[in-house]
């Protein structure tokens, strides 16, 4: 079994860098995060996990008593045929950047962690990305902000740097696969869906066994 442990504390370092972000734009912009319980929004929008989020996330849901694991199991089936069809369609659109960002932005597949009360069964394990979700961000040097906040695209706002949060999280990312092997580095940017990464076990996410819709964003 592979000892990721030593990853433990540069990751929480990471994740403590966005909760702090967020607090700061709520203490400051309180009234333009809309952020509450059951808005689940952001829970609907695609993105993918980097491999040292993955091996976390998997992690920790594998904590989760069975009762909670098993439907969430069960969602899967219906993010990954959500999943599929956007692969469809971003593969119509290969020669055409601009259709195929819009395609993703415009996406909604339910994340099968979102149990049917609209609660997230791992909520205090989430990804970074869904901890920022309700204020502004900077994505590949553009600004990002929630549709259902008061933050506008037009104005200027302290946003949360996702694009140097993503390099550090490659960097970590790195340190899980070999070096020396001629696809390690690539496995470590291969961005991973939340439905694949909870059915598939520690060590094949690691070695890269990975297969089916969801394997990359």
């Amino acid at each position: 079994m592979t000892d990721f442990s030593y990853l433990f504390e540069p990751y929480d370092n990471l994740v403590s860098k966005a909760d702090q972000a967020f607090l700061r734009m709520a203490g400051e912009f309180e009234e333009c995060i809309s952020c509450k319980p059951h808005c689940a929004d952001c829970c609907h929008a695609v993105f993918g996990l980097f491999l040292v989020e993955a091996v976390f996330l998997k992690h920790d849901f594998d904590q989760l008593p069975e009762q909670e694991r098993a439907p969430a199991l069960k969602r899967c089936a219906r993010a990954d045929e959500g999943l599929l069809k956007l692969e469809r369609t971003l593969a119509e659109f290969r020669d055409d950047p601009q259709m195929r960002a819009y395609s993703l932005a415009r996406a909604r597949i339910r994340c099968p962690l979102l149990d049917d009360n609209d609660e997230c069964v791992l909520y205090p394990y989430r990804p970074i990305t869904c901890r920022v979700y309700g204020i502004p961000t900077m994505i590949r040097g553009a600004l990002r902000v929630c549709g259902k906040s008061g933050f506008r695209k037009d104005q200027t706002y302290p946003a949360f740097n996702l694009d140097g949060i993503h390099r550090e999280l490659y960097q970590l990312s790195s340190e899980l696969v070999d070096k020396k092997e001629a696809k390690g580095i690539e496995r470590a940017s291969l961005l991973l869906s939340v439905s694949k990464v909870i059915k598939t076990p520690v060590e094949q996410l690691i070695s890269g066994e990975l297969g089916g819709p969801g394997s990359e964003a």
